[in-house]
């Protein structure tokens, strides 16, 4: 059985769906990369449970051996609906397949040790340099905040989203708070 509540980020998924909705025009034929903390991140298991309703989606999951996506999500999402998924720990060889790049932060209070955390924190750090093999119209995205697992020199690249993420984030729950207060 698919787990629920703490293990989800529902105003998140609707953020990113519009995300990709508004920087890609489409929310299937995609390749989507997620790329970190795949086994503690809410927003990578609404994610990928949500795009797992569109046409065509493939996803290449990028994660260390310790913060892989959990075996309920590979099984009761991914494989129950024949999605298409790989698993790496390569964003080098990944990234020139991608349509959407999701970084997302590895959590120290995730983490029962410090020592863990430590060593996995920095495994991976988008930068220029990872990114010249990529798409013209890759969208990277990631739901904020992060630490380190994106340069601050990707800020300037025309395809780095997740500025513009938190701007449609703002109206997705600006939108929901009047539907909640019954405003028209």
């Amino acid at each position: 059985m698919q787990e629920t509540g703490g293990h989800n980020h529902p105003t998140q998924t609707l953020t990113d769906l519009l995300t990709i909705y508004c920087e890609k025009h489409r929310l299937d034929n995609l390749t989507i990369g997620l790329c970190g903390d795949l086994k503690f991140g809410r927003t990578v298991h609404s994610l990928v449970t949500a795009m797992s309703q569109y046409k065509n989606i493939k996803f290449v999951l990028i994660s260390p051996e310790e913060l892989k996506i959990p075996e309920y999500l590979k099984e009761e999402v991914l494989e129950k609906n024949n999605i298409e998924y790989v698993e790496t720990n390569s964003i080098e060889d990944s990234i020139a397949k991608l349509d959407i790049l999701y970084m997302t932060r590895v959590q120290r209070e995730r983490f029962f040790n410090e020592e863990d955390y430590l060593r996995l924190k920095d495994y991976y750090i988008l930068d220029k340099e990872k990114l010249v093999d990529a798409k013209d119209d890759l969208c990277i995205m990631h739901p904020l905040p992060r630490v380190n697992e994106i340069s601050t020199e990707v800020d300037d690249d025309p395809r780095a989203a997740y500025f513009r993420q938190v701007r449609y984030g703002k109206y997705i729950r600006m939108a929901l708070i009047l539907k909640l207060l019954e405003i028209k």
